[in-house]
Protein backbone atom coordinates (compact mmCIF):
# COMPACT_ATOMS: atom_id res chain seq x y z
CA UNK A 1 0.00 0.00 0.00
CA UNK A 2 1.16 3.50 -1.23
CA UNK A 3 -0.29 6.69 0.95
CA UNK A 4 0.49 10.03 -0.59
CA UNK A 5 -0.19 13.35 0.89
CA UNK A 6 -2.34 15.76 -1.18
CA UNK A 7 -2.02 18.69 1.39
CA UNK A 8 -4.20 19.46 4.59
CA UNK A 9 -6.75 16.37 4.97
CA UNK A 10 -5.79 15.55 1.51
CA UNK A 11 -4.56 11.51 0.67
CA UNK A 12 -4.05 9.57 -1.93
CA UNK A 13 -4.15 5.44 -0.80
CA UNK A 14 -3.18 3.11 -4.08
CA UNK A 15 -3.29 -0.74 -3.75
CA UNK A 16 -2.96 -3.81 -5.85
CA UNK A 17 -6.62 -3.71 -5.63
CA UNK A 18 -7.57 0.36 -6.40
CA UNK A 19 -6.96 3.49 -5.02
CA UNK A 20 -8.42 6.16 -2.99
CA UNK A 21 -8.91 10.10 -3.08
CA UNK A 22 -9.47 11.45 -0.13
CA UNK A 23 -10.45 14.75 1.03
CA UNK A 24 -8.54 16.51 -2.43
CA UNK A 25 -8.50 20.20 -1.44
CA UNK A 26 -6.86 23.22 -3.12
CA UNK A 27 -9.08 26.41 -3.61
CA UNK A 28 -8.98 27.84 -0.76
CA UNK A 29 -11.78 28.07 1.61
CA UNK A 30 -13.80 29.75 3.81
CA UNK A 31 -13.98 32.91 2.07
CA UNK A 32 -10.19 32.66 1.18
CA UNK A 33 -8.85 32.74 4.25
CA UNK A 34 -7.58 28.87 4.05
CA UNK A 35 -4.75 28.22 2.37
CA UNK A 36 -3.16 24.35 1.92
CA UNK A 37 0.01 24.51 3.97
CA UNK A 38 2.41 23.65 2.88
CA UNK A 39 1.48 24.74 -0.48
CA UNK A 40 0.01 21.78 -2.62
CA UNK A 41 -0.58 24.03 -6.05
CA UNK A 42 2.89 22.82 -7.50
CA UNK A 43 2.28 18.99 -7.24
CA UNK A 44 4.44 16.63 -10.02
CA UNK A 45 2.14 16.10 -13.01
CA UNK A 46 2.83 12.29 -12.50
CA UNK A 47 0.92 12.50 -8.92
CA UNK A 48 -1.92 14.78 -10.38
CA UNK A 49 -2.19 12.39 -12.76
CA UNK A 50 -2.76 9.36 -10.06
CA UNK A 51 -5.29 12.12 -8.75
CA UNK A 52 -7.72 12.90 -11.28
CA UNK A 53 -7.62 8.53 -12.27
CA UNK A 54 -8.45 7.57 -9.08
CA UNK A 55 -10.81 4.82 -8.70
CA UNK A 56 -13.00 6.15 -6.18
CA UNK A 57 -13.33 9.26 -3.99
CA UNK A 58 -13.87 9.40 -0.61
CA UNK A 59 -14.96 13.14 1.10
CA UNK A 60 -15.11 12.75 4.42
CA UNK A 61 -17.68 15.54 5.51
CA UNK A 62 -18.62 19.04 3.58
CA UNK A 63 -16.39 21.35 5.42
CA UNK A 64 -14.82 23.26 2.20
CA UNK A 65 -10.76 22.11 3.39
CA UNK A 66 -12.26 18.64 2.85
CA UNK A 67 -14.85 19.03 0.18
CA UNK A 68 -13.71 21.33 -2.28
CA UNK A 69 -16.59 21.71 -4.96
CA UNK A 70 -14.72 24.44 -7.71
CA UNK A 71 -11.85 21.67 -7.93
CA UNK A 72 -13.98 18.61 -7.75
CA UNK A 73 -16.34 19.95 -10.40
CA UNK A 74 -13.68 20.33 -13.11
CA UNK A 75 -11.16 17.66 -12.50
CA UNK A 76 -12.72 14.24 -11.86
CA UNK A 77 -14.64 12.21 -13.82
CA UNK A 78 -18.92 12.39 -13.47
CA UNK A 79 -18.85 8.65 -12.69
CA UNK A 80 -16.23 7.80 -10.33
CA UNK A 81 -17.26 5.85 -7.46
CA UNK A 82 -18.56 7.73 -4.41
CA UNK A 83 -17.83 6.22 -1.00
CA UNK A 84 -20.85 7.66 0.97
CA UNK A 85 -20.63 7.26 4.95
CA UNK A 86 -23.39 6.06 6.72
CA UNK A 87 -24.74 9.50 7.67
CA UNK A 88 -28.13 10.07 9.21
CA UNK A 89 -29.45 12.00 6.14
CA UNK A 90 -29.07 12.43 2.25
CA UNK A 91 -27.32 15.53 2.43
CA UNK A 92 -23.85 14.74 1.10
CA UNK A 93 -25.26 12.71 -1.74
CA UNK A 94 -27.59 15.11 -2.77
CA UNK A 95 -24.73 17.67 -2.42
CA UNK A 96 -22.71 15.54 -4.50
CA UNK A 97 -25.32 14.68 -6.97
CA UNK A 98 -25.55 18.68 -7.56
CA UNK A 99 -22.12 18.09 -8.65
CA UNK A 100 -23.07 15.77 -11.10
CA UNK A 101 -21.24 12.81 -9.44
CA UNK A 102 -23.33 9.51 -10.55
CA UNK A 103 -22.08 6.34 -8.78
CA UNK A 104 -22.56 6.13 -5.23
CA UNK A 105 -21.45 3.13 -2.76
CA UNK A 106 -23.46 3.70 0.57
CA UNK A 107 -21.46 2.64 3.32
CA UNK A 108 -22.90 1.40 7.00
CA UNK A 109 -21.08 2.55 10.21
CA UNK A 110 -18.15 0.71 11.27
CA UNK A 111 -18.82 -2.26 8.53
CA UNK A 112 -15.84 -3.52 6.30
CA UNK A 113 -16.78 -3.73 2.56
CA UNK A 114 -14.60 -5.03 -0.09
CA UNK A 115 -14.85 -2.81 -2.92
CA UNK A 116 -12.15 -5.16 -5.12
CA UNK A 117 -10.16 -8.36 -4.42
CA UNK A 118 -7.72 -7.09 -2.05
CA UNK A 119 -9.17 -3.73 -1.02
CA UNK A 120 -11.63 -2.94 2.24
CA UNK A 121 -13.19 -0.32 3.62
CA UNK A 122 -14.94 0.49 6.86
CA UNK A 123 -16.07 3.95 7.39
CA UNK A 124 -16.86 5.02 10.71
CA UNK A 125 -19.25 7.81 11.56
CA UNK A 126 -19.17 10.49 14.22
CA UNK A 127 -22.87 11.85 14.40
CA UNK A 128 -23.67 15.17 15.57
CA UNK A 129 -26.64 16.54 13.88
CA UNK A 130 -25.56 19.90 13.65
CA UNK A 131 -21.82 19.04 11.94
CA UNK A 132 -22.13 18.82 8.20
CA UNK A 133 -24.79 16.03 6.84
CA UNK A 134 -24.89 14.41 10.19
CA UNK A 135 -21.16 14.63 11.36
CA UNK A 136 -17.97 13.57 10.51
CA UNK A 137 -16.09 10.22 9.64
CA UNK A 138 -12.84 8.33 9.58
CA UNK A 139 -11.91 5.37 6.89
CA UNK A 140 -9.91 1.91 7.61
CA UNK A 141 -8.30 1.04 4.48
CA UNK A 142 -6.06 -2.88 3.84
CA UNK A 143 -5.09 -4.71 1.39
CA UNK A 144 -4.80 -7.61 2.93
CA UNK A 145 -1.17 -7.14 4.08
CA UNK A 146 -1.43 -3.12 6.03
CA UNK A 147 -4.07 -1.40 6.99
CA UNK A 148 -4.13 2.25 6.90
CA UNK A 149 -6.42 4.83 9.43
CA UNK A 150 -7.20 8.31 8.45
CA UNK A 151 -9.30 9.22 10.98
CA UNK A 152 -8.25 12.97 9.64
CA UNK A 153 -10.60 15.49 12.20
CA UNK A 154 -12.94 12.70 12.97
CA UNK A 155 -13.52 13.41 16.88
CA UNK A 156 -14.68 9.53 17.50
CA UNK A 157 -15.85 9.03 20.79
CA UNK A 158 -15.28 5.26 20.47
CA UNK A 159 -11.74 4.99 20.93
CA UNK A 160 -11.43 1.09 20.15
CA UNK A 161 -13.41 1.40 17.30
CA UNK A 162 -10.87 1.98 14.39
CA UNK A 163 -8.71 -0.86 15.45
CA UNK A 164 -11.91 -3.40 15.79
CA UNK A 165 -10.16 -4.38 12.07
CA UNK A 166 -6.75 -5.11 13.50
CA UNK A 167 -3.52 -3.95 14.33
CA UNK A 168 -3.23 0.00 12.37
CA UNK A 169 -0.01 0.42 10.49
CA UNK A 170 -0.35 3.98 9.44
CA UNK A 171 -2.84 6.70 11.16
CA UNK A 172 -3.27 9.83 9.46
CA UNK A 173 -4.56 12.41 12.48
CA UNK A 174 -5.49 15.99 12.96
CA UNK A 175 -3.67 17.74 16.01
CA UNK A 176 -3.84 21.71 14.94
CA UNK A 177 -6.94 24.21 15.86
CA UNK A 178 -10.35 23.81 13.35
CA UNK A 179 -11.95 26.67 14.75
CA UNK A 180 -12.56 30.73 15.14
CA UNK A 181 -12.41 30.47 19.27
CA UNK A 182 -10.83 32.27 20.84
CA UNK A 183 -9.25 34.76 18.41
CA UNK A 184 -12.12 36.12 16.90
CA UNK A 185 -13.62 37.12 20.45
CA UNK A 186 -13.12 40.57 22.11
CA UNK A 187 -11.75 40.08 25.44
CA UNK A 188 -8.32 41.28 26.94
CA UNK A 189 -4.87 40.26 24.72
CA UNK A 190 -2.99 38.57 27.23
CA UNK A 191 -6.67 36.34 28.27
CA UNK A 192 -6.91 35.57 24.52
CA UNK A 193 -3.17 34.41 24.86
CA UNK A 194 -3.61 32.29 27.90
CA UNK A 195 -7.00 30.77 25.87
CA UNK A 196 -5.21 29.81 23.10
CA UNK A 197 -2.40 27.98 24.84
CA UNK A 198 -4.32 26.05 26.74
CA UNK A 199 -6.29 25.53 23.59
CA UNK A 200 -3.32 24.24 22.14
CA UNK A 201 -2.38 22.00 24.86
CA UNK A 202 -6.10 20.47 24.69
CA UNK A 203 -5.75 19.79 21.27
CA UNK A 204 -2.42 17.95 21.68
CA UNK A 205 -3.70 15.89 24.89
CA UNK A 206 -6.45 15.01 22.47
CA UNK A 207 -4.78 13.87 19.62
CA UNK A 208 -2.10 11.80 21.77
CA UNK A 209 -5.30 10.08 23.33
CA UNK A 210 -6.28 9.01 19.65
CA UNK A 211 -2.74 8.32 18.67
CA UNK A 212 -2.34 5.76 22.50
CA UNK A 213 -5.44 3.90 21.26
CA UNK A 214 -5.04 3.14 17.86
CA UNK A 215 -1.25 2.13 18.00
CA UNK A 216 -0.05 2.46 15.11
CA UNK A 217 3.60 1.82 13.61
CA UNK A 218 3.80 5.06 12.70
CA UNK A 219 1.75 8.71 12.68
CA UNK A 220 1.36 10.98 10.53
CA UNK A 221 -0.12 14.40 11.80
CA UNK A 222 -2.73 15.97 8.91
CA UNK A 223 -5.67 17.41 8.54
CA UNK A 224 -3.98 21.49 9.58
CA UNK A 225 -2.93 23.56 10.11
CA UNK A 226 -4.13 25.99 7.19
CA UNK A 227 -2.13 28.80 6.15
CA UNK A 228 -3.67 32.61 6.15
CA UNK A 229 -2.35 34.55 3.50
CA UNK A 230 -4.70 37.32 3.49
CA UNK A 231 -2.91 40.20 5.15
CA UNK A 232 -6.01 40.92 7.28
CA UNK A 233 -5.72 37.60 8.78
CA UNK A 234 -1.78 36.63 8.61
CA UNK A 235 -1.45 37.23 12.60
CA UNK A 236 -3.44 34.23 12.90
CA UNK A 237 -0.11 32.20 11.81
CA UNK A 238 1.44 30.49 14.04
CA UNK A 239 5.72 31.26 13.32
CA UNK A 240 7.34 31.65 16.35
CA UNK A 241 5.03 29.86 18.98
CA UNK A 242 4.41 32.97 20.49
CA UNK A 243 1.32 34.20 18.65
CA UNK A 244 -2.40 34.68 19.93
CA UNK A 245 -3.26 31.46 17.32
CA UNK A 246 -4.87 28.31 17.81
CA UNK A 247 -2.62 26.68 14.61
CA UNK A 248 0.59 25.11 15.59
CA UNK A 249 1.96 23.35 12.80
CA UNK A 250 3.54 19.52 12.10
CA UNK A 251 6.57 19.70 13.11
CA UNK A 252 5.24 21.14 16.97
CA UNK A 253 3.01 17.81 17.42
CA UNK A 254 5.87 15.84 16.09
CA UNK A 255 7.57 16.81 18.90
CA UNK A 256 4.96 15.89 21.21
CA UNK A 257 5.16 12.23 19.18
CA UNK A 258 9.02 11.52 19.74
CA UNK A 259 8.46 12.53 23.53
CA UNK A 260 6.04 9.97 23.97
CA UNK A 261 8.00 7.10 21.82
CA UNK A 262 5.66 7.09 18.82
CA UNK A 263 7.63 7.70 15.27
CA UNK A 264 5.89 10.69 13.37
CA UNK A 265 6.17 11.05 9.81
CA UNK A 266 6.56 14.51 8.39
CA UNK A 267 4.47 14.62 5.60
CA UNK A 268 4.18 17.81 2.73
CA UNK A 269 1.74 17.15 -0.28
CA UNK A 270 3.86 14.73 -2.33
CA UNK A 271 5.55 12.84 0.29
CA UNK A 272 4.73 8.80 -0.80
CA UNK A 273 4.77 6.32 2.38
CA UNK A 274 5.04 2.94 0.86
CA UNK A 275 3.60 0.34 3.20
CA UNK A 276 4.31 -3.22 3.61
CA UNK A 277 4.39 -5.52 6.67
CA UNK A 278 7.97 -5.62 7.83
CA UNK A 279 8.97 -1.62 6.84
CA UNK A 280 7.60 1.81 6.46
CA UNK A 281 9.37 3.91 3.72
CA UNK A 282 9.00 7.61 3.12
CA UNK A 283 9.79 9.47 -0.15
CA UNK A 284 10.19 12.73 0.21
CA UNK A 285 9.24 15.22 -2.94
CA UNK A 286 12.07 17.69 -1.78
CA UNK A 287 15.53 17.21 -0.54
CA UNK A 288 15.18 17.34 3.39
CA UNK A 289 16.85 20.98 3.53
CA UNK A 290 13.75 22.01 1.53
CA UNK A 291 11.82 21.09 3.15
CA UNK A 292 12.99 21.83 6.82
CA UNK A 293 13.35 25.03 4.85
CA UNK A 294 9.50 25.78 5.23
CA UNK A 295 9.37 25.12 9.15
CA UNK A 296 12.63 26.91 9.98
CA UNK A 297 12.47 30.38 7.55
CA UNK A 298 8.05 29.76 7.71
CA UNK A 299 7.70 33.48 7.94
CA UNK A 300 9.65 33.74 4.31
CA UNK A 301 7.95 30.47 3.26
CA UNK A 302 4.19 32.26 4.34
CA UNK A 303 5.26 35.49 2.20
CA UNK A 304 6.38 33.82 -0.85
CA UNK A 305 3.24 32.25 -0.74
CA UNK A 306 1.42 35.14 -0.12
CA UNK A 307 2.89 37.18 -3.23
CA UNK A 308 1.62 34.50 -5.54
CA UNK A 309 -1.53 34.10 -4.44
CA UNK A 310 -2.04 38.28 -4.13
CA UNK A 311 -3.95 38.70 -7.59
CA UNK A 312 -6.26 36.10 -6.66
CA UNK A 313 -6.82 37.72 -3.34
CA UNK A 314 -7.55 41.22 -4.99
CA UNK A 315 -9.61 39.70 -7.16
CA UNK A 316 -11.79 38.08 -4.60
CA UNK A 317 -12.19 40.76 -2.07
CA UNK A 318 -13.57 43.13 -5.37
CA UNK A 319 -16.01 40.59 -5.80
CA UNK A 320 -17.32 41.09 -2.29
CA UNK A 321 -17.26 45.00 -3.22
CA UNK A 322 -19.31 44.38 -5.98
CA UNK A 323 -22.03 42.34 -4.61
CA UNK A 324 -25.29 44.37 -4.49
CA UNK A 325 -27.02 45.18 -1.29
CA UNK A 326 -30.71 43.43 -0.60
CA UNK A 327 -33.26 44.04 2.16
CA UNK A 328 -31.29 41.45 4.12
CA UNK A 329 -33.80 42.35 7.51
CA UNK A 330 -36.95 41.05 5.54
CA UNK A 331 -34.95 38.29 3.91
CA UNK A 332 -33.77 36.84 7.11
CA UNK A 333 -36.81 37.33 9.27
CA UNK A 334 -38.88 35.07 6.40
CA UNK A 335 -36.01 32.55 6.61
CA UNK A 336 -35.13 32.11 10.08
CA UNK A 337 -38.83 32.95 11.73
CA UNK A 338 -40.33 29.80 10.60
CA UNK A 339 -37.11 27.70 11.68
CA UNK A 340 -37.57 29.42 14.98
CA UNK A 341 -40.95 28.78 15.49
CA UNK A 342 -39.87 24.80 14.73
CA UNK A 343 -37.23 24.97 17.52
CA UNK A 344 -38.55 25.85 21.28
CA UNK A 345 -36.43 23.67 22.95
CA UNK A 346 -33.33 25.07 21.13
CA UNK A 347 -34.86 28.88 21.77
CA UNK A 348 -34.84 28.39 25.48
CA UNK A 349 -31.63 27.05 25.68
CA UNK A 350 -29.87 29.81 24.03
CA UNK A 351 -31.95 31.62 26.60
CA UNK A 352 -31.28 35.29 25.25
CA UNK A 353 -31.41 37.42 21.97
CA UNK A 354 -28.16 37.52 19.71
CA UNK A 355 -27.23 41.10 18.13
CA UNK A 356 -25.91 40.71 14.51
CA UNK A 357 -24.59 43.74 13.01
CA UNK A 358 -24.05 43.71 9.35
CA UNK A 359 -21.89 46.79 8.55
CA UNK A 360 -24.22 50.03 9.30
CA UNK A 361 -27.16 47.22 9.53
CA UNK A 362 -28.46 46.01 13.35
CA UNK A 363 -30.47 42.91 13.69
CA UNK A 364 -31.52 41.32 16.85
CA UNK A 365 -32.38 37.52 17.07
CA UNK A 366 -34.44 37.34 19.73
CA UNK A 367 -34.02 33.32 20.65
CA UNK A 368 -36.91 33.40 23.80
CA UNK A 369 -39.76 35.29 21.64
CA UNK A 370 -38.81 33.44 18.60
CA UNK A 371 -38.63 37.08 16.58
CA UNK A 372 -35.93 38.30 13.73
CA UNK A 373 -36.43 42.31 14.30
CA UNK A 374 -34.35 45.48 13.74
CA UNK A 375 -32.37 46.35 17.28
CA UNK A 376 -33.49 48.91 19.73
CA UNK A 377 -31.01 49.15 21.91
CA UNK A 378 -32.72 45.75 24.15
CA UNK A 379 -29.90 43.60 26.22
CA UNK A 380 -28.50 40.91 24.75
CA UNK A 381 -25.90 38.35 25.27
CA UNK A 382 -24.13 37.55 22.53
CA UNK A 383 -23.13 39.66 19.46
CA UNK A 384 -21.88 39.33 16.19
CA UNK A 385 -20.13 41.99 13.51
CA UNK A 386 -19.77 40.58 10.11
CA UNK A 387 -19.18 42.67 7.11
CA UNK A 388 -22.08 43.37 5.34
CA UNK A 389 -20.80 41.63 2.03
CA UNK A 390 -19.85 38.70 3.56
CA UNK A 391 -23.60 38.31 5.02
CA UNK A 392 -25.45 39.26 1.83
CA UNK A 393 -22.88 36.67 0.27
CA UNK A 394 -24.18 33.59 2.12
CA UNK A 395 -27.62 34.94 1.83
CA UNK A 396 -27.52 34.98 -1.35
CA UNK A 397 -26.19 31.39 -1.77
CA UNK A 398 -29.03 30.31 1.04
CA UNK A 399 -26.08 28.77 3.20
CA UNK A 400 -27.69 26.29 5.48
CA UNK A 401 -24.57 25.65 7.77
CA UNK A 402 -22.70 29.68 8.74
CA UNK A 403 -20.12 27.51 10.60
CA UNK A 404 -19.09 25.93 7.31
CA UNK A 405 -19.86 28.94 5.48
CA UNK A 406 -18.93 31.80 7.27
CA UNK A 407 -17.85 31.29 10.88
CA UNK A 408 -14.45 29.11 9.95
CA UNK A 409 -13.38 32.47 7.78
CA UNK A 410 -12.73 33.86 10.96
CA UNK A 411 -13.45 37.12 9.30
CA UNK A 412 -15.76 38.36 11.82
CA UNK A 413 -15.76 39.64 15.74
CA UNK A 414 -17.50 38.35 18.11
CA UNK A 415 -18.31 39.08 22.19
CA UNK A 416 -20.62 37.11 24.07
CA UNK A 417 -21.51 38.11 28.01
CA UNK A 418 -21.43 34.19 29.66
CA UNK A 419 -19.69 31.05 28.94
CA UNK A 420 -19.94 29.18 25.82
CA UNK A 421 -23.49 28.31 24.02
CA UNK A 422 -23.35 25.68 22.06
CA UNK A 423 -27.28 25.80 21.08
CA UNK A 424 -26.69 29.45 19.67
CA UNK A 425 -24.45 27.80 17.15
CA UNK A 426 -26.41 25.06 16.66
CA UNK A 427 -28.70 27.50 15.63
CA UNK A 428 -26.82 28.84 12.72
CA UNK A 429 -25.74 25.61 11.52
CA UNK A 430 -28.92 24.34 10.90
CA UNK A 431 -30.53 27.01 8.67
CA UNK A 432 -33.05 24.45 6.67
CA UNK A 433 -36.33 23.04 7.78
CA UNK A 434 -34.49 19.26 7.36
CA UNK A 435 -31.58 20.27 9.96
CA UNK A 436 -34.19 22.61 12.46
CA UNK A 437 -35.75 19.68 12.65
CA UNK A 438 -33.15 17.44 13.56
CA UNK A 439 -31.53 20.36 16.12
CA UNK A 440 -34.95 20.63 17.85
CA UNK A 441 -35.54 17.06 18.30
CA UNK A 442 -31.68 16.35 19.50
CA UNK A 443 -32.23 19.51 22.09
CA UNK A 444 -35.45 18.00 23.44
CA UNK A 445 -33.58 14.44 23.92
CA UNK A 446 -30.75 16.06 25.94
CA UNK A 447 -32.90 18.70 27.47
CA UNK A 448 -36.14 17.52 28.12
CA UNK A 449 -36.64 13.72 27.73
CA UNK A 450 -40.11 12.56 27.76
CA UNK A 451 -41.18 10.98 31.27
CA UNK A 452 -44.66 9.85 30.10
CA UNK A 453 -45.14 7.04 27.62
CA UNK A 454 -45.73 9.00 24.27
CA UNK A 455 -48.46 7.71 21.48
CA UNK A 456 -46.54 5.83 18.69
CA UNK A 457 -46.38 7.17 15.47
CA UNK A 458 -46.57 5.81 12.01
CA UNK A 459 -43.90 5.77 9.58
CA UNK A 460 -44.56 4.33 5.78
CA UNK A 461 -46.37 0.74 6.50
CA UNK A 462 -45.77 0.86 10.31
CA UNK A 463 -47.13 1.72 13.69
CA UNK A 464 -43.73 2.25 15.59
CA UNK A 465 -43.22 3.41 19.05
CA UNK A 466 -42.21 7.15 19.22
CA UNK A 467 -38.53 6.80 21.08
CA UNK A 468 -35.83 5.04 19.74
CA UNK A 469 -34.85 2.18 22.94
CA UNK A 470 -31.24 3.01 22.81
CA UNK A 471 -31.12 6.84 23.33
CA UNK A 472 -34.31 8.14 22.99
CA UNK A 473 -34.10 9.69 20.39
CA UNK A 474 -37.53 10.77 18.05
CA UNK A 475 -38.50 8.00 15.58
CA UNK A 476 -40.81 10.28 13.83
CA UNK A 477 -37.33 12.80 13.00
CA UNK A 478 -34.56 9.85 13.03
CA UNK A 479 -36.58 6.76 11.74
CA UNK A 480 -36.33 5.47 8.17
CA UNK A 481 -37.56 2.08 6.89
CA UNK A 482 -34.92 0.46 4.81
CA UNK A 483 -36.57 -2.60 3.26
CA UNK A 484 -36.84 -5.34 6.17
CA UNK A 485 -35.25 -2.72 8.71
CA UNK A 486 -36.04 0.39 10.77
CA UNK A 487 -32.97 2.35 11.06
CA UNK A 488 -32.46 4.99 13.64
CA UNK A 489 -30.26 7.54 11.53
CA UNK A 490 -29.24 9.29 14.82
CA UNK A 491 -26.67 6.81 15.72
CA UNK A 492 -27.30 4.18 13.10
CA UNK A 493 -29.22 1.37 15.36
CA UNK A 494 -31.20 -1.03 13.05
CA UNK A 495 -34.57 -2.99 14.29
CA UNK A 496 -36.42 -5.85 12.54
CA UNK A 497 -39.57 -4.43 11.34
CA UNK A 498 -41.69 -8.12 11.47
CA UNK A 499 -39.98 -8.62 15.07
CA UNK A 500 -38.77 -5.88 16.48
CA UNK A 501 -35.71 -7.36 17.51
CA UNK A 502 -32.36 -4.69 18.19
CA UNK A 503 -30.12 -5.89 15.23
CA UNK A 504 -27.23 -3.58 16.84
CA UNK A 505 -27.29 -4.83 20.13
CA UNK A 506 -29.26 -7.55 22.55
CA UNK A 507 -31.94 -6.68 24.99
CA UNK A 508 -33.07 -3.06 23.33
CA UNK A 509 -36.33 -4.68 21.09
CA UNK A 510 -38.63 -2.09 19.67
CA UNK A 511 -42.48 -1.63 19.50
CA UNK A 512 -43.39 -2.00 15.77
CA UNK A 513 -46.60 -3.58 13.63
CA UNK A 514 -48.32 -2.95 10.66
CA UNK A 515 -50.66 -0.37 10.15
CA UNK A 516 -53.36 -2.89 8.80
CA UNK A 517 -52.39 -5.08 11.99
Amino acid sequence: MRATSIGHAGLLVETDGGSILCDPWFVPAFFGSWFVFPRNDRLSDDLLARIESADYLYVTHLHGDHHDEAWLREHLRRDIPVLLPGYPTREQERTMRALGFTEFIRTTDGEELELAPGLTVAIHVETSITDGPGGDSAMVVSDGHTRLVNQNDCRTTDLGALTAHGPVDLHWLQYSGAIWYPMVYEMPEHTKRELCAAKVESQFTRAMRYVEAIGARAVVPSAGPPAFLDPDLFHLNVIDGHEPSIFPDQRSFMERLDAAGHRGVLAVPGTEIELSPDSIEVRQPAPDAEIAAIFDHKADYLRRYQADWAEWLDHLHAGWAGHGRTDLLTTLRAWWEPLLAMAPTLRNAVGSACLLRAGDLEIVIDFPAGEVRPYAGEAHEFRFDIPRELVETVVARRAVDWSNSLFLSCRFTAWRAGDFNEYLYNFFKSLSVERMRRTEAEAVRKLAPPTETEPDVELGDFVVQRRCPHRNADLSVFGEIEGDELVCTLHGWRFDVETGRCLTSADHPLRIRRRDA
